[in-house]
């Protein structure tokens, strides 16, 4: 065990240190000039998805805005309490600043890997799609690099599926615990058994739970950390100050300065909102949309949401208030952000926030085994094995919400999810000139007068297409 540990650690020290995060940076600069800043261009259109404005008619297919939703649901965790209060802690308030800046990055990267995820979705007997870094791997790159596939879906099931989703129980049954009183058992069975009726489901009440519960989730958070400005109003130009300031080491507020903050924003800001990891297209391709670059356009947004406006909340909750120290790393974590939004509105806010974090690690558990059961399918046709996984999931949650040192088995969850960046990123860079073809199409229609611009098929017939999936496209 401790051999595994060891060379887990390695991986991960690999990918996460000093290659996927420049990895991540560089080529998320490179998507945006070379696109033109296309997620600055296209920012006003991704908010029409939320009145379901421009979308077709999806009776019977998941709509843009449910798939929205489940993304959403899945990139906004713990990381947007937690996250953001430990970037803050090692980094200084200036990582915040780094944060929004990798966001606004990472949202043209996450355009292209989605929007490529929808042209090469696969059409399902039971009249949803199927799709994401696995199928566009094969279908774009030919099946030469099926290995390469292969790979990634399985380290998508062992981080994803299984090993953070044991922390995600974990997270709920100790927060339960700490506020409520609750025994961790009673929190993880009652957690195993939601877990099991949404899953069962599949993806169709997936979709339909996370378009309930997500704009709860997002509009309770938003709304409390609004409160928190409201009463500080006046505090709002020297924090920004602030976190400028430190962003660029004109003041330090840690050790390491300007160095800390970039570090510390970067990788808690692409770890928060996975653009790039090749998660968040498994789900966009679910998505009924008359072009993939509508599709890439609204999962753009989530990025947006998850970093611009959610980690801000937090940011904003933390330095607003009087518990956080410079350079003091005694209170970290979401103990941080409890005691923060305590400071500011009284002692029932740390059972909001234990509500909170109930509906964030809820939505990434549902979120996270769909990506496993999609990563599955490309696996093996057989449904047998579907049913093993909710099962492994639903014991899995249950093991993580009961034992709190138990999770410490899944070291292999960063590792493994280091890897499959690499691979979705690699594969990215590769097909990068046909997500340029799909922008380059969606302009141009545009500029000719079409509103809401359609996919021609017969234009793409030199590449291996789901004619299935785009059939009644119009």
């Amino acid at each position: 065990m401790e051999l595994l540990e060891t060379l887990f650690g390695y991986i991960g020290d690999v990918t996460w240190g000093w290659s996927l995060i420049p990895f991540l940076v560089i080529l998320g600069i490179f998507f945006t000039l070379i696109s033109g800043l296309v997620q600055f261009q296209f920012f006003g259109r991704m908010f029409r998805v939320l009145s379901s404005g421009g979308q077709p008619e999806s009776a019977g297919h998941i709509s843009s805005r449910e798939a929205l939703l489940v993304s959403v649901g899945g990139r906004v965790g713990g990381g947007n309490i937690a996250g953001v209060a430990v970037a803050i802690t090692l980094g200084g308030p200036g990582a915040v600043f780094w944060m929004w800046a990798i966001a606004l990055v990472g949202m043209a990267t996450s355009l292209f890997e989605c929007s490529l995820a929808q042209l090469f979705k696969e059409s399902q007997k039971d009249g949803t799609y199927r799709g994401g870094p696995a199928r566009y791997i094969t279908h774009g790159l030919g099946q030469q690099f099926r290995w390469l596939a292969v790979l990634y879906s399985v380290c998508l099931i062992a981080s994803f599926a299984l090993g953070f989703n044991a922390f995600q129980g974990n997270t709920v049954a100790a927060a339960a615990q700490d506020s409520l009183g609750i025994d961790r058992m009673w929190t993880g069975i009652g957690l195993a058994i939601l877990t099991g009726f949404i899953v069962f489901g599949g993806i169709k009440r997936i979709a339909k739970v996370a378009d309930v519960v997500i704009p709860v989730m997002a509009i309770g958070y938003i709304g409390m950390a609004l409160i928190v400005i409201a009463i500080n109003i006046t505090e709002i130009p020297e924090i920004i100050a602030m976190i400028v300031k430190n962003a660029f080491g004109i003041e330090e507020a840690v050790g390491g300065g300007m160095g800390a903050a970039v570090a510390q924003g970067l990788r808690r800001g692409l770890f928060s909102n996975e653009a790039g990891l090749g998660s968040a297209p498994n789900v966009a391709a679910v998505a009924y949309v008359r072009h993939p670059i509508s599709q890439g356009i609204v999962q753009s947004l989530s990025v947006f949401i998850d970093t611009i406006i959610i980690c801000s909340c937090t940011a904003f909750i933390i330095l607003l208030g009087d518990v956080y120290v410079p350079g003091a790393e005694d209170v970290n974590g979401v103990v941080l952000t409890q005691q923060s939004l305590v400071s500011h509105v009284g002692e029932w806010a740390q059972y909001f926030l234990t509500f909170a974090i109930l509906l964030f690690s809820f939505s990434s558990i549902i979120y996270n085994y769909y990506l496993g059961e999609n990563a599955l399918s490309f696996l093996t046709s057989k449904p047998v094995a579907i049913n093993v996984l909710r099962v492994c999931v639903m014991g899995l949650v249950l093991i993580g919400a009961t034992a709190p040192a138990a999770t410490s088995v899944f070291f292999f969850s960063d590792p493994m999810m280091g890897i499959l960046a690499i691979v979705n990123l690699i594969a990215l860079t590769m097909l990068f000139p046909i997500g340029m073809r799909l922008l380059n199409d969606y302009r141009k229609q545009l500029k000719s007068g079409v509103e809401h611009p359609v996919l021609d098929v017969e234009q793409y017939s030199d590449l291996n297409i789901d004619r299935e999936s785009w059939k009644d496209v119009k």
